[in-house]
């Protein structure tokens, strides 16, 4: 079918950031002597941590109450080192290139805060691309509830079911779906371990999605 317009998911998406969090959840984990393995930390990817908690978890596993003001903010030094020089994933110049010129609307939507996906937007210079960006607290409840896709919708002036979803979670999946919208999913390193058999389509690439689209 043709679509009207593509929504996007953006950590592991646009961007490889998934990564460079994942490892320095990893990292917090192997300080107190426990290990984190993905099939355990994927459950809060596309969400928050009222899906799941790694600062819970880790509080179960140890006994121990911890300084996450502390913690957090020394992960997040760790994480913008580790993503100093990151670009746009394979494909996502090409795909959007191609959506601008056929003058297919597009939006972002994340579970992130506005501050981290405007910022990446602007910092690659992609957010001319976007109509619209919808993240936490534009709508009630983020994903896997499918508020935010609704919003995304609902600003575009599209009915969900005309709408094209780029995915990389189970959490935005069940989003998407819930909102009655077709969802491409694209696994990365970080997410590749899950079961998208509920996807409509998967993708190697967004290179492979443009194609299809």
């Amino acid at each position: 079918m043709a679509f009207s317009a593509v929504l996007f998911d953006f950590d592991g998406v646009l961007v490889d950031t998934e990564w460079a969090i994942y490892q320095s959840w990893k990292r917090t984990f192997e300080m107190y002597e426990h290990p984190l393995p993905l099939e355990i930390y994927t459950r809060c990817i596309g969400s928050d941590f009222a899906t799941w908690s790694p600062k819970t978890h880790l509080e179960e596993l140890t006994g121990q109450a911890f300084d996450w003001h502390h913690l957090d903010a020394k992960r997040q030094e760790e994480i913008m080192r580790d993503l100093t020089d990151e670009g746009p994933m394979d494909g996502a110049e090409v795909f959007l290139e191609k959506l601008s010129a056929t003058g297919s609307p597009c939006a972002v939507v994340s579970s992130s805060s506005h501050r981290w996906v405007d910022g990446w937007l602007e910092k690659l210079g992609l957010a001319g691309h976007f109509q619209t960006t919808v993240c936490r607290g534009d709508a009630e409840r983020i994903k896997p509830a499918p508020d935010l896709y609704l919003e995304a919708a609902k600003r575009l002036s599209i009915a969900p079911e005309e709408c094209l979803v780029i995915e990389d979670s189970l959490n935005g999946m069940k989003a998407a779906k819930e909102a009655g919208m077709t969802v491409w999913i694209l696994p990365n390193r970080v997410t590749e371990c899950l079961d998208f058999s509920g996807a409509d389509r998967v993708f190697r690439s967004l290179a492979e999605c443009a194609a299809e689209f």
